[in-house]
C-alpha cells in the first residue's frame, strides 16, 4: 500500500511559460449550501434573496472563498497538478458571481523560478457574460519528483 506509486502533477522541469488551463464550473444551490454548511458562514448576502435584493448586488452572490476553492482545485488537480502546494495568492474580485452563474477560470504560467521551486500563475475568472469576477496571481510549489520509500534510510516518524 505505501509503496504504491500515485499519480503526481508535473514537476517544475516539465512546465513551460505560456502554458494555460481553462475550465468552467456552473454554480448551483447544492454547491453553495454545501460550502456554507462546511464553513458555517451565515452571511445573508450569500443566500437570503430578500436581503440581497436591498443591496447594490440585487441578488445573492457566490462566496469569494468558494471561488478560491475552485481555483485551488484547478491548481492541485490540473496545473501543475496533484502534489502542488499554493504558497501565495493575490486576488481581486471586480464583480460578483451570482447564483446559477458559470465560472470560467483561466490560469497561465507566467514565470518559473526553478532555484526556489516556484511557478507563478496568472488568474482570470469570468462569468457567463464574460465579465471578470476574479483576477490575480498565484505562487505554487509544483510537485516534487517521486521518491520510493527505500530511498531514505532509517525509520519514518509516523511509524
Amino acid at each position: 500500500m505505501f509503496a504504491k506509486k500515485r499519480k503526481l502533477g508535473r514537476a517544475i522541469d516539465m512546465l513551460k511559460v505560456g502554458e494555460k488551463l481553462e475550465m468552467s464550473k456552473k454554480i448551483e444551490d447544492k454547491e453553495i449550501l454545501l460550502y456554507l454548511g462546511f464553513t458555517d458562514d451565515s452571511n445573508p448576502i450569500y443566500i437570503q434573496h430578500d436581503y440581497a435584493s436591498r443591496t447594490p448586488y440585487e441578488k445573492p452572490i457566490v462566496p469569494h472563498g468558494m471561488i478560491n476553492g475552485f481555483l485551488s482545485s484547478a491548481v492541485s488537480m490540473h496545473l501543475p497538478g496533484p502534489g502542488s502546494v499554493i504558497k501565495k495568492m493575490t486576488l481581486t474580485y471586480p464583480k460578483p458571481l451570482y447564483h446559477y452563474g458559470t465560472l470560467h477560470l483561466s490560469l497561465e504560467v507566467t514565470n518559473i523560478d526553478a532555484p526556489n521551486h516556484l511557478v507563478h500563475l496568472s488568474v482570470r475568472g469570468a462569468d457567463e457574460l464574460n465579465e471578470e469576477v476574479i483576477s490575480g496571481e498565484i505562487e505554487v510549489a509544483p510537485p516534487y519528483p517521486w521518491k520510493p520509500m527505500t530511498f531514505d534510510a532509517g525509520t519514518f516518524e509516523n511509524f
